[in-house]
């Protein structure tokens, strides 16, 4: 598989490519190439043609946008039986050898349930959201002191370097490109190197749709050579980027050292997720092994600090315990599976050592712990409980099927215990007590806080974090700004009066 730059197809510079691997068997899917400095350079120069005064993009009808942006989510929506589940006979020019199977669950893990009735439901409704609004933002005329017309424009950024995850590939590229293009940027792309199968096949349907070239370039490769190129070129207006707060912190330095480039970031976290006495005890244990175990634990906004109010703490762990052994894990491709595999072996064993960590600290393992199958990147759905606060477990973000079990008492206790972390990207609370939950919502110093629910999404509303977990805000109007540019503009009124003009 190639490189999708200015709607054709390359090689990398370096000839360079690396393996994408199937989780579910840790064996090579295809040979992908691998762009890096070279790469983006080529990139940017076709983005930055694409960009300039006068060019068909920048000259294009904002209605006109949105019909491209809409002809996008079609093609998707057409090929989403092959994007997630399976082939159905259409030609495939990059990857014969797995014409049979779908590329998000092959190439990510992800249960087939996920990839077809999820994500793809989110990614279509994600792009048609923001085609709506590329003829909906505008200025504002102002009534300054003086005989001046004063009005505002706004203007997209320019270059728009994306970076994006592995976790929810599919996803997070359309909640990059929506706002990106809505406001008439252009974008070079960088895909995980995990997992740039989807990514690459939506390249494909971006040159189908009819965008002309140079406006979506995108980049499979790795973050300390094609990711750092993007956040330290000179040419590059804004980056975003979601994944680790620690890549953040390289981001966002290159990106002040090179050329102040405008950043957002989507970044880690330690959600809390608190239980009170009074919870719907059957939902609150559904929801809350939900807001763990989905997506394999791999969410940045999992609920990975379960705070259980005593009176009802070891009920709740008998249940949660229950419930997580019963978890089905397997084959992705499988109808019943809820659980495939963790996306590649750094994280297998990443996620293994914070179990062995866990239980070396005294936290109690109370169901799994160990690997799920005799191959691929299984793991079982693991809970501790008698967790403490200052165990590594609790302190860091697993970014897998590990669930710690906290015991509070008090609502001001579990406030001061629930924020006392770095990160500050999402929170729950299950209570019948409307009251409770208005009080503790607002005490949380989270960017999303859910109320007997958990990871509810909408295209219409931000999502963003507090703290290390970031800066900026996706989705809904508020994921516009990024992507724009303010101007202010001044004209003034010359008026010719004369004396004669109003004497009789």
């Amino acid at each position: 598989m190639q490189i999708f730059i200015n709607n054709e197809w390359h090689d990398a510079v370096s000839k360079k490519t690396f393996p994408t691997i199937n989780p579910s068997t840790g064996e090579v899917i295809c040979q992908v190439a691998e762009g890096d400095k070279a790469d983006v350079d080529k990139a940017v120069k076709a983005a930055k043609e694409a960009f300039k005064f006068g060019s068909p993009w920048r000259r294009m009808d904002a209605s006109h946008r949105s019909k491209l942006i809409n002809r996008l989510a079609d093609l998707i929506e057409r090929d989403r039986a092959y994007l997630a589940d399976q082939h159905g006979g259409k030609p495939l020019y990059l990857l014969t050898s797995v014409c049979s199977q779908a590329l998000e669950t092959l190439d990510n893990g992800k249960p087939y349930a996920i990839s077809y009735l999820v994500d793809l439901d989110m990614v279509v409704k994600n792009l048609r959201y923001f085609a709506g609004w590329a003829d909906k933002f505008h200025g504002k005329t102002i009534p300054i002191d003086g005989d001046f017309f004063t009005y505002t424009r706004h203007e997209p950024v320019g270059i728009c370097g994306q970076i994006i995850p592995w976790n929810f590939p599919l996803l997070m590229q359309a909640w990059k490109l929506g706002p990106a293009l809505a406001t008439g940027n252009v974008v070079v792309m960088k895909l995980a190197e995990q997992t740039p199968l989807t990514g690459l096949y939506v390249a494909s349907l971006i040159k189908e749709a009819g965008f002309p070239p140079g406006v979506v370039n995108i980049i499979p490769g790795y973050g300390h050579t094609a990711g750092a190129a993007i956040s330290s070129h000179m040419d590059v207006d804004k980056v975003a980027f979601t994944g680790s707060t620690e890549v953040g912190h390289l981001i966002q330095k290159a990106a002040a050292e090179s050329n102040l480039k405008r950043v957002t970031l989507e970044l880690g976290g330690k959600s809390p997720n608190i239980i009170m006495s009074d919870a719907d005890m059957d939902w609150a244990v559904e929801q809350a092994h939900f807001a763990l175990f989905f997506n394999q634990g791999q969410c940045c906004c999992a609920g990975s600090r379960t705070y259980v109010q005593e009176d009802i703490y070891h009920e709740f762990v008998e249940r949660s315990v229950e419930r997580a052994k019963s978890r089905v894990v397997g084959n992705p491709f499988d109808f019943k599976t809820e659980q495939g595999p963790q996306v590649d072996e750094t994280q297998y064993k990443k996620i293994l050592g914070y179990i062995s960590t866990g239980k070396k600290e005294g936290a109690k393992l109370l169901c799994g712990g160990n690997p799920a199958a005799d191959k691929g990147y299984f793991i079982q759905p693991t809970i501790f409980g008698e967790v403490q606060d200052g165990m590594t477990i609790a302190r860091e973000e697993i970014f897998g099927p590990v669930m710690q079990i906290l015991k509070f008492k008090t609502i001001e206790e579990v406030i001061h215990r629930a924020n006392d972390t770095k990160y500050g990207l999402a929170a729950a609370v299950f209570t019948k007590d409307i009251d409770k939950a208005n009080y503790i919502s607002q005490g949380l110093r989270a960017g999303t806080v859910w109320i007997n629910c958990y990871n509810v999404f909408g295209s219409q509303a931000p999502f963003g974090g507090y703290k290390t977990s970031g800066h900026g805000r996706e989705g809904g109007e508020y994921g516009l700004a990024p992507y724009m540019e303010v101007k202010t503009g001044y004209t003034e009124f010359m008026l010719y009066v004369t004396i004669n003009s109003v004497l009789p």
